[in-house]
């Protein structure tokens, strides 16, 4: 008896209906797709805004597909839960404010595949709103991208002199002004110090994400008058 009811358990799966199934799909997109454009207007984080939201609308409905999947089926939890204890998530969260609009964009998901819809769009729009008012009333500070920001590089000493004049080459070209601080060398690592205004902070996020692509092993830090450190 016990094995019945367990094989009834396990294998049991109620049929989704696909009406059901495509008004979530839609709604987890939408209030993904209105986080995204909150993110990129009203966030104050240095992160290349458009280049870390651009999935965003995507986790949102992956997350959705996945508990409207597994909710009527606990072999899929299980298998899922496995699953994932493999997978490693190796993104570099620079800032606080991007893990609020990743969990944001993640509840969104769990709850309009959970079918609780009413429930989160009204607390999605409600944690927007928090968002809107705290920019306006607070006045929060949008970055100035025309300060000068200081650039640390560390690198292992792959890097040879031509390597670092290109470095050099490639953030004068983006900058308004660059200032060379300091460049040391040890057995195991190379050090350069600069100070960089940027055009566009966009621009420069581009270049560093190039030279962590070319040099695998470095450290970027980039450091504003505030003092908020970011690490790349």
């Amino acid at each position: 008896m016990d094995n019945l009811n367990l094989d009834f358990f396990l294998n049991n799966e109620i049929q989704i209906n696909l009406d059901t199934f495509l008004l979530s799909l839609v709604c987890s997109a939408i209030l993904s797709f209105f986080v995204q454009l909150f993110y990129i207007n009203f966030s104050s984080t240095l992160s290349n805004r458009v280049h870390f939201s651009k999935n965003f609308v995507v986790l949102g409905v992956t997350t959705c597909i996945i508990i409207m999947i597994v909710k009527n089926s606990l072999a899929l939890s299980l298998g899922l839960v496995g699953a994932l204890s493999i997978v490693r998530f190796r993104a570099a969260i620079k800032e606080p404010e991007e893990l609020v609009y990743l969990f944001l964009i993640i509840t969104s998901g769990l709850g309009c595949g959970s079918g609780q819809l009413k429930i989160t769009i009204v607390g999605v729009i409600f944690s927007l709103i928090i968002i809107f008012i705290y920019y306006k009333v607070f006045e929060r500070k949008k970055i100035d991208y025309s300060e000068l920001i200081n650039l640390s590089f560390t690198i292992n000493n792959e890097i040879n002199d031509s390597k670092i004049n290109k470095i050099i080459y490639d953030l004068k070209r983006i900058s308004t002004e660059l200032n060379f601080i300091s460049l040391s060398k040890t057995n195991e690592i190379t050090i350069l110090n600069l100070d960089i205004r940027p055009k566009k902070f966009e621009e420069l996020t581009k270049i560093i994400d190039l030279i962590k692509k070319r040099y695998k092993n470095s450290k970027i830090i980039i450091a504003r008058s505030n003092n908020l450190n970011l690490w790349f």
